[in-house]
């Protein structure tokens, strides 16, 4: 089987043997986007200093245990709501957008569907469709439907480019509006939360394997880094075929990152001796 791709991982908040985890269990690439940090910031240079360190520090932290890390910066939809702060964010994202390990703008979204989070995802889509970058979409986890048909009007109605923009953590409430829009489509697997590898066998007997990428997330709460892997398990004890398992976890993400070509993983990398570190 081909390599793992993990295309939505915020590693931030996971440990070293974590990595290791992933690397033994055939995780080659992640890609991380700018999240929530457990409080909200009061300052744009704290949102700043993060989008510096997931794309510069996280990404050797990944190489040591060999593998290939980038990052997706965005204003996250949970700090949306300090329109002055989060304009300021905005205003100051193009450095970032800039660097050659950022591959995308996200995740973007909705968290509570309020004029606020709109006004944030609207300004952050209009970067993302002048600069041809490819665009996270984060549905919320409250009132997903309500929040996910409005991403899909949003969406329509800035004509965006389909072919970079994954409307992600979609679940069987919402998958079909999701797929309704032409773009990618994420799911989500967590342990006790979001989907089960069972669930997402289903959705995508239901639904076939194109345009569908699957992530573990992995963050502050009850997560697994090593979902995809239990979603490979599962899947070919339910009677998935090794290609359809390749499109979800290697083909379809490579194909929708390949967006931006600063999307080229190195998938041969090799682990660093520990003593080796250096801080």
């Amino acid at each position: 089987m081909k390599p793992i791709i993990e295309p939505h991982i915020h590693m931030y908040s996971r440990t070293t043997n974590d990595y290791e985890a992933m690397y033994a269990a055939g995780i080659r690439a992640c890609l991380e986007p700018s999240f929530w940090m457990g409080a909200n910031r009061r300052y744009a240079g704290t949102f700043f200093d993060y989008f510096q360190l997931i794309l510069e520090f996280e990404t050797v932290r990944a190489r040591r245990f060999g593998i290939d890390h980038f990052a997706a910066v965005s204003l996250n939809p949970k700090e949306a709501e300090d329109r002055g702060l989060a304009d300021d964010v905005i205003d100051g994202l193009a450095e970032y957008l800039d660097h050659p390990r950022c591959v995308a703008l996200g995740e973007i979204g909705f968290n509570n569907i309020t004029p606020n989070e709109e006004h944030a995802f609207s300004r952050q889509l209009e970067i993302a469709r002048a600069r041809g970058m490819v665009v996270i979409v984060h549905t919320p986890h409250v009132n997903k439907l309500e929040g996910t048909i409005r991403i899909a009007e949003i969406l329509k109605n800035m004509d965006m480019d389909v072919d970079k923009v994954v409307v992600d953590h979609n679940t069987e409430e919402t998958i079909e509006v999701s797929r309704n829009t032409g773009c990618y489509c994420g799911m989500t697997v967590y342990p006790i939360s979001k989907l089960t590898p069972s669930r997402v066998s289903e959705m995508i007997r239901s639904y076939g394997s194109e345009r569908m990428i699957v992530n573990g997330s992995a963050d502050w709460g009850v997560s697994d880094p090593l979902s995809l892997v239990k979603v490979v398990d599962y899947m070919r004890g339910d009677g998935h075929t090794d290609e359809t398992i390749e499109n979800l976890l290697y083909n379809n993400p490579m194909a929708f990152y390949g967006g931006s070509d600063r999307w080229k993983p190195e998938l041969d990398l090799e682990p660093v001796a520990p003593e080796t570190f250096q801080r």
